[in-house]
């Protein structure tokens, strides 16, 4: 880092301070200067060989869908389920709808299963700019059907489906949860947003208050705004892009929220949260002491991760406690 330290510097704690130091010195460009092919280069995510969590079980699977074939990963944790088939967590990862791998959200996979004795379904969505909204959306519509179907071979149970996923995964998530209510369709037992990216709008404070916080910048988070719904669209964008604009919260699934300290997102997802609460859905949101955007999914590395996962555990134990209609 320069000896002149950003006005957040002193919010993150050690672990927070080392990764953005590490990110300062090897990111040379912002990654709206690299663009999304060499974006993705950088930030690949090689699936470990002997993972911090190991499984006994891992299923690879290829979903028949609308647009064609999409990859996941089943996550089984280790000893039979209590009672019958297991609870199941859609995980859908983050990467501003441009980036984001089943390899980069293995651990986290992994560490949720083996917490929380649910089984964790990860779905290789399709990516912008190639496939601007609504394939994204479409791809974890179709896949949470998909999962329904295919329950009772994979050993899951159909009414035990909570969505969740970290930045624009949780975005996908609470759209997800969105149009399943608005069409009148089943819906997942629980949502779980992780610093979701549920507003267009780029307005709160925390958009000013961390401009430049490590990994992901303001103007980072529009370019990938820009890449996902296009330059053009303007205040056109409907809710299931941005959750945020819903003219009402009502009658969706439970929700736990997460936020990093220092953050972009962090006001939005927060503001999502009240929202939700407001509109008559049990929620709890948390928001993480000094971290910066994207560290759920860096196992190993921060503290807070550690914290994080086991929060997210205990939400899903509790679910599964409480038992259907809950």
């Amino acid at each position: 880092m320069n000896e002149a330290k950003p006005p957040y510097w002193e919010q993150l704690d050690p672990d927070a301070r080392s990764v953005a130091r590490f990110l300062a010195e090897t990111l040379k460009k912002p990654v709206r200067e690299l663009g999304a092919e060499v974006a993705r280069q950088v930030f690949a995510t090689p699936r470990p060989e002997q993972p911090l969590t190991p499984l006994d079980r891992v299923e690879c699977l290829t979903l028949a869908t609308r647009s064609g074939e999409l990859r996941a990963r089943l996550y089984h944790p280790d000893g039979p389920p209590a009672a019958g088939p297991r609870p199941v967590l859609v995980y859908l990862h983050g990467g501003g709808f441009v980036l984001g791998t089943l390899d980069g959200v293995d651990e986290v996979c992994r560490a949720i299963a083996a917490r929380s004795g649910w089984a964790v379904f990860s779905l290789e969505y399709r990516l912008a700019p190639e496939n601007p909204y609504p394939a994204a959306l479409d791809d974890c519509f179709d896949a949470f059907f998909w999962l329904r179907r295919a329950a009772s071979v994979l050993g899951i149970d159909p009414e035990a489906i909570a969505v969740g996923g970290d930045s624009a995964g949780g975005n996908l998530a609470a759209a997800l949860c969105l149009k399943l209510r608005d069409l009148g369709l089943a819906q997942p037992v629980s949502q779980v947003l992780v610093y979701p990216a549920v507003d267009g709008a780029f307005a709160a404070p925390s958009w000013t208050d961390f401009a430049e916080a490590p990994l992901l910048t303001s103007a980072d988070a529009r370019w990938f705004w820009d890449q996902y719904i296009g330059s053009d669209r303007g205040e056109a964008v409907d809710q299931y892009a941005a959750p945020m604009r819903a003219e009402s919260l009502r009658n969706l699934p439970p929700a736990l929220v997460l936020t990093a300290e220092v953050d972009p997102l962090r006001d939005d997802a927060e503001a999502y949260a009240e929202r939700l609460r407001r509109d008559g859905v049990e929620v709890a949101s948390v928001r993480c002491a000094g971290v910066f955007h994207g560290f759920f999914t860096e196992v190993g590395v921060f503290a807070k991760t550690d914290e994080a996962i086991s929060r997210v555990a205990l939400h899903l134990r509790g679910l599964a406690e409480a038992g259907p209609g809950s």
